[in-house]
Order: structure tokens, then C-alpha cells, then sequence
């Protein structure tokens, strides 16, 4: 009997009883105090009953109050009880709207109650007005969710960035939006990523405006019918209808619809990049790299310091200053740059100080000049006695390395990159060769060499290459030397490249031509390949590998080669961009071409579906 007690005892738990289902319906309302649409309000404090226990989620991103509060009420759940108590005085003859958006949950699975709104009047009537829309993302059509919607009284241009909106709401998850009770009159309607979340627009966040005035206002659509269904007769136990008959009388149906419900507020980011100081780098002692956060316009100025002006107990015996010698290397965005040490008692030292002035942005993105005081460290790798000798030595018989973009599936358009990991100072280009295979030979081409940077860190080989045939690219010893006296290894690459047949080609034509309209290539992703300017017999993308594409094109207003977006203090609203509304795909060695009508549909159904919502990385 005992055994019987002990298995039993081990059975599976989940066996058990498991909870039943999960609940997915969201908590009911029960009561109001006072009710949702009273009038005259006096009291600051309103009270929710539900039919289960709550509990409150992101109260601060999910709950919007118009007119706006600059002291945020008081909200809680207790219970199955929620409270609201406003800390502003509130104003006269004003309507009030609570969108609890997903806030409210129920207790235990969290079950959001969606689309609730409350209102009240602290005059004799509540205003009923609204304005719907989407927003949308100027630069690919994609519906922007949760961004501020607002609408401002005053038409001052100034209103924006220095009065919080009159009455808000927030777009949902496919960018869709309404502003509930609103009173009579003319309005200037606004989008905005309100980062600071003080309702006003601060430089640096996206934002939308519409350039004309709107004036919200309700038509009744009156339906009358003469002939309705009538109940004549209803079972007292039941309830049933017993039978009904046709009336041949007039019925009349009001249906109020409130306009403007369809506006589009295309949502931009101005090219206003914040400017400041990243970081410092210095990975090995030759060298170290300032990163900014946006290109600058011009090298930040450096003052080499002496340790005694860093620290005053520091001794100046070891100081040298590095900059005497230094070669200066720019990425091409020109936010990296990098100081290449000339000065074998600069390389040595393992910290060296500097003053730094270069561009920053300050609170109204405003570039003015700002200093700081950096050091260069370079810090040793932690190694043992052994391992250090074997460090020290590698370091005293280094060699340049270098790697190439040579490969088996080399693309035809490709241009053949030599790439060194240190500034170059002198090359043999007798020692380098570049051969073509014929039959079972190699036979030399000739070819010429060029620098594709300032310090010949990336060196390209121009030579004249055919569809199928195979490459070998050899780099003799000693061939390249770096700044610092180092040679390179033997180096070799082999490279094959790939057959026309391999290729698509796709002209575009447009059927409404604009000289000014500039055609993208777009993968899958919605990320551009290839932009080329719209031609009037047909744009031509060539080499293009057999798979999907997309089309997008925009006008280029300013005519200044690339897309431009907004710009709030300029009042100018982004250039309008249009997508090619399927797909296209591209067949090995086939030649296609396709018509872009961007007038044939409007402007924000054209994007194909596939394309929608995808966020770039």
C-alpha cells in the first residue's frame, strides 16, 4: 500500500489542474463618477469602476490629456477602482478628453481595454468636433505609429515651438489618428516625436505640419425609408417576437459625420545632425582616431599639452610634441579621423595629452566651437615575461600587411582594391603584377595604379578585364613599404570574374516625365542599390543580379542630386516620393523594362505591401 502512496505522490504535475484558458477579455466598465460627458464640472477628481481587479501599464506613453497639463494628474489603480486627480486648476468653458489608449489592464493577464476616452465640460456643453488622418513617413511611405498629433489655435508660426498644443491625441500602430472635442474654429494641425514631452517642438525632433488651415466641422446625413419592420407583438415570458409587419410609413435616420477625416501628415526628420565628441582610440602606439558623432567641415584644431599643464606634479623631460610630424588621415564622411605618429619618441610615449577645439552643437543645434582636454592612452596588453619577449619581437620584425576585394564571383563592374593596415610610403609597381589566364598560360596585362586615399592606405588597379575570364594579382615582397619603414609579404590574390550572362538589365521610363524626378533601385529591405536621373528615353540599370527589386522615385525640387527632407524654420516640406507599386523580377540574361506611372494611383497607396513597416538597421 505504501508503494501505491509513492507513485501517486510522483505523478506529473502537469497533469493537474492548469488554470483553464487565458483570459483574454478586458476589464468592463461599471460605473462613472461622474458620468463620461457631464457638464459643469467643478471637481478636479474622477473615479472608474470595472468588473475585475486592474492595474495601470505605461501610464506616461499610454494616457494623453487634452488640453495638455503641465503638471501630469494623478492616476492609480486600486483595486477595481481607478482614480484621476488633476493637479492644474481647471479652465472655464473648456471640454476635457482622457485617452487611456492600452493603460488600463486587467489584473492578472495584463488584457488591455482599448479605445476608451472620457470627457467632461467645465461649461454647459461638451465640444464634439474632431479631425482624423494618417501619418506617414516622408521618406518611404510607411505609417509612423505613436507620434503626437496636435492642433494649435494660434496661427503664429512661432506657436509651435513656444505654446504647448491646444488638444493631442497619438497616432495608433498603423499611423491613424483622431482629435475628439473639438470646439468650433480654425486650427493648425502638427505631428510631432515629442522627445522632451513638454508639447512644444524642440530643435532636433521629427515633426510634420500641415501648410494649410483646417476647420473641423459636421454634416447629418439624413436617410429616410418608408417602409420598416414594426414589432406587433412580444411574448411575455420570453421576449420573443411573435410577428412582425411592414409599415408603409416614413423613417427617418440622422447620421452626423465630422470632417476634415481623411488629412495626411507626412512626418520627416530634419538633416539637423546633433554635432559632438564620441570617443578616442588608440589600438596600437602608432596612431590614434577621434570619432564625432557627424562629419566636421574642417579638422578640429589640436594643441599638444605638456604633462605639467595636465598635472602639476607631472614631469615635462619626456614631452614631445607629436603633432610636428603627424600625417592625418579622414574617413569619407569625414567623422573619423585618424593621427598617424611620425615621431619615434611620440610612439613611445603611452600617453599624450591635448587640447581639442572643434564643431558642437548646442541646445538649438547651433554649431559653435567647444574645447576639450584629452589624453591618448595606450595601454600594454597584460602578458607574461615569455609572452612579452615574443610581443616585443613580432613589433621589431613587423610586416605591412595586405588583403584585396579579389574573388571567385568577381562583379564585372567591380573596381580591383589593394588594401594596406598602415599609410604607405613608397611602392614598386614593377614588383606588382597582374596576369591573365589564357589556355593553360598566365600572360602579363598592363595596368595602372592609383591612390584611393590620402595616405595610399587603399590603392586601385585599373585595368582592362573580361566577363568569364580568371585574374591572379601578385604583390612581390617589399613592394609596398609603410611610413614607418616596414615592408610587405608576398602577397597574392586570385580573381575570377563573373559572365554577362549572369546579369539582368531593367530600363525605366516614366509616363509622366519630369526632368527633375531621380529613379532608386531598391532591394528587399527598402534599402537603395543603385539612383540614377530619370532620362526621357529611359533610365538604364545594368549588371543587375536575377532577383527581386523595387522602384521608388522622388522630385528632386532643388534640383541638388538627392533627396531633401523638411525644414521647419524654412517652412519647407519634404520632396515628394512615390513607390512602383510591384514587384520586379529579374531573369539571368534577360533584358527588362517597365513604365513608372507615379501618377497613376495616389501617392501613399503605392507602396507595395511587402515593402511596409520594414525598419532599416
Amino acid at each position: 500500500m505504501l508503494g501505491v502512496l509513492l507513485l501517486a505522490s510522483c505523478a506529473n504535475r502537469g497533469m493537474g489542474p492548469q488554470g483553464g484558458p487565458r483570459d483574454t477579455i478586458p476589464p468592463a466598465i461599471v460605473k462613472e463618477e461622474p458620468l463620461s460627458g457631464s457638464l459643469n464640472m467643478q471637481s478636479k477628481k474622477l473615479e472608474i469602476t470595472f468588473d475585475e481587479y486592474i492595474q495601470l501599464n505605461d501610464i506616461q506613453n499610454n494616457v494623453l490629456i487634452s488640453p495638455p497639463q503641465q503638471t501630469p494628474p494623478e492616476i492609480k489603480a486600486i483595486g477595481k477602482k481607478l482614480s484621476v486627480d488633476f493637479m492644474d486648476e481647471l479652465q472655464d468653458s473648456t471640454t476635457y478628453t482622457i485617452d487611456f489608449g492600452a493603460a488600463i489592464c486587467d489584473y492578472n493577464e495584463k488584457t488591455p481595454l482599448e479605445g476608451y476616452v472620457y470627457s467632461f465640460s467645465t461649461g454647459d456643453h461638451i465640444d464634439s468636433l474632431s479631425i482624423a488622418g494618417r501619418v506617414y513617413n516622408a521618406a518611404n511611405l510607411n505609417p509612423v505609429p505613436s507620434i503626437l498629433v496636435g492642433i494649435h489655435s494660434n496661427h503664429s508660426d512661432t506657436a509651435l515651438n513656444t505654446l504647448p498644443f491646444t488638444r493631442v491625441t497619438r497616432s495608433n500602430s498603423e499611423g491613424y489618428f483622431t482629435i475628439y472635442n473639438i470646439r468650433k474654429g480654425d486650427y493648425r494641425m502638427y505631428a510631432l516625436n515629442d522627445i522632451s514631452r513638454d508639447y512644444i517642438y524642440q530643435p532636433g525632433e521629427g515633426l510634420s505640419f500641415d501648410d494649410s488651415i483646417v476647420t473641423p466641422y459636421a454634416i447629418n446625413h439624413i436617410h429616410a425609408d418608408t417602409l420598416w419592420r414594426d414589432t406587433i407583438g412580444v411574448d411575455i415570458l420570453t421576449g420573443d417576437t411573435l410577428f412582425t409587419r411592414l409599415v408603409d410609413s416614413i423613417h427617418t435616420d440622422i447620421h452626423t459625420e465630422y470632417l476634415p477625416d481623411s488629412i495626411v501628415m507626412w512626418y520627416f526628420e530634419e538633416n539637423k545632425q546633433k554635432h559632438y565628441f564620441q570617443r578616442l582610440l588608440r589600438e596600437n602606439q602608432h596612431a590614434f582616431t577621434l570619432i564625432f558623432s557627424a562629419p566636421q567641415d574642417s579638422l578640429p584644431l589640436i594643441q599638444p599639452l605638456k604633462y605639467s599643464q595636465v598635472d602639476s606634479t607631472a614631469s615635462d623631460s619626456a614631452w614631445v610634441n607629436f603633432l610636428d610630424y603627424s600625417l592625418i588621415r579622414a574617413n569619407q564622411t569625414k567623422d573619423t579621423i585618424t593621427y598617424w605618429l611620425m615621431d619615434s619618441a611620440a610612439i613611445k610615449m603611452d600617453t599624450i595629452p591635448f587640447c581639442m577645439t572643434y564643431q558642437y552643437s548646442d541646445s538649438l543645434y547651433n554649431i559653435v566651437p567647444k574645447t576639450d582636454t584629452l589624453t591618448a592612452i595606450y595601454r600594454y596588453p597584460k602578458l607574461s615575461e615569455k609572452a612579452r619577449e615574443t610581443y616585443e619581437k613580432n613589433k621589431r620584425l613587423r610586416k605591412l600587411n595586405l588583403k584585396s576585394n579579389a574573388s571567385s564571383k568577381f562583379e564585372i563592374y567591380d573596381t580591383l582594391f589593394v588594401y594596406a593596415d598602415f599609410p604607405v610610403d613608397s611602392i614598386h609597381q614593377e614588383m606588382i603584377h597582374l596576369t591573365h589566364k589564357v589556355d593553360t598560360s598566365w600572360v602579363p596585362i598592363p595596368f595602372q595604379l592609383y591612390k584611393a586615399d590620402s595616405l595610399s592606405m587603399v590603392m586601385g588597379v585599373v585595368a582592362k578585364l573580361k566577363p568569364t575570364e580568371s585574374y591572379h594579382l601578385k604583390v612581390d615582397s617589399a613592394a609596398f613599404r609603410d611610413i614607418y619603414g616596414a615592408p610587405n609579404e608576398l602577397y597574392e590574390g586570385k580573381l575570377k570574374l563573373k559572365s554577362l550572362d549572369d546579369y539582368s538589365s531593367l530600363i525605366v521610363k516614366m509616363a509622366h516625365f519630369d526632368p527633375r524626378a531621380r529613379i532608386q533601385l531598391l532591394d528587399e529591405k527598402d534599402q537603395v542599390l543603385m539612383e540614377k536621373p530619370a532620362l526621357q528615353e529611359g533610365t538604364l540599370f545594368q549588371y543587375l543580379a536575377p532577383t527581386t527589386f523595387y522602384l521608388r522615385l522622388y522630385i528632386d525640387l532643388n534640383e541638388d542630386g538627392e533627396w531633401t527632407t523638411g525644414d521647419w524654420i524654412q517652412k519647407r516640406q519634404p520632396e515628394p516620393v512615390y513607390y512602383y507599386p510591384a514587384k520586379l523580377k529579374l531573369r539571368a540574361n534577360w533584358d527588362f523594362e517597365e513604365t513608372f506611372d507615379h501618377l497613376a494611383i495616389p501617392q501613399i497607396e503605392s507602396k507595395p505591401q511587402a515593402l511596409i513597416g520594414i525598419k532599416k538597421k
